[in-house]
């Protein structure tokens, strides 16, 4: 009783903390909206999630789909290329080496900086944000799998070699098992990350989603939907995080 209290009070109290905080800032920044105006000039975005009303002017349910399916498809391209890459990095020394010092300067690079040149590639935006999402998003899901390669104890291997494992049953059997919880640690980084990236990618080309939608509302300085297109986004990614963790859990207890 005591746990379910704790687990519905606590986060409320928080939500509620947090409307203070914006309410008081409200009070003191200008251009600042307070939760409730920001309600009352948002609200037909969110009573009317899927009402289309011009390309940007669409309920917001309508806006994060578009993100999301994005973001899906840039994500699991990242992942069918991250995956083997990272099991292959971790097995081999010698790529590893080889290709340590690559993965540490493409690593740490912006999309800002990635998704101009999807755009002199592909020259058209959705497949240059798909680009961007997938070569942003890999790097979590490489370095986590490599790392849960490494961490299986070498008594493991030789297990498998005595009792004569082919290289298939030895993957499925001993490698897969031991570095799911690495793995899936990297998918819900690069998941972050991903949904991280299509904002910025969307703001950038201008195409219809929740971060389209954000810089439009900023240039028409609407700033209520602003806040509103902020607050869908840390929910969606919440949302997002929540799911990769269900579906950890449920691979686990296979």
């Amino acid at each position: 009783m005591k746990d379910r209290i704790e687990r519905t009070v606590l986060p409320l109290a928080g939500v509620v903390l947090l409307l203070v905080v914006w309410q008081v800032m409200s009070m003191n920044v200008q251009d600042l909206p307070s939760p409730l105006k920001t309600w009352q000039e948002s609200k037909i975005y969110i009573l009317q999630p899927l009402v289309k009303r011009g390309e940007m002017d669409q309920g917001i349910a309508l806006l994060a789909y578009y993100s999301l399916f994005r973001v899906a498809k840039g994500f699991l391209l990242g992942a069918v290329l991250a995956t083997p890459l990272g099991f292959i990095l971790g097995l081999s020394k010698t790529l590893n080496r080889m290709f340590d010092p690559v993965i540490q300067v493409l690593r740490p690079i912006s999309p800002l900086a990635w998704l101009p040149l999807g755009l002199i590639v592909f020259q058209r935006s959705e497949p240059a944000a798909l680009f961007t999402i997938a070569l942003c998003s890999m790097w979590p899901t490489v370095l986590n799998t490599m790392a849960g390669v490494k961490s299986i104890p070498q008594e493991y291997r030789n297990v498998a070699k005595v009792l004569r494992l082919s290289r298939i049953q030895t993957f499925t059997k001993v490698l897969l098992p031991a570095t799911l919880p690495h793995v899936f640690t990297g998918y819900r980084l690069s998941l972050g990350i991903a949904w991280l990236v299509i904002v910025a990618s969307e703001m950038l080309t201008g195409t219809p989603g929740i971060g389209g939608f954000l810089w439009q509302e900023y240039n028409s300085l609407i700033y209520a939907h602003i806040l509103l297109c902020i607050l869908t986004i840390g929910i969606v990614g919440f949302m997002l995080d929540r799911m990769m963790g269900l579906v950890e859990m449920r691979l686990r207890s296979v």
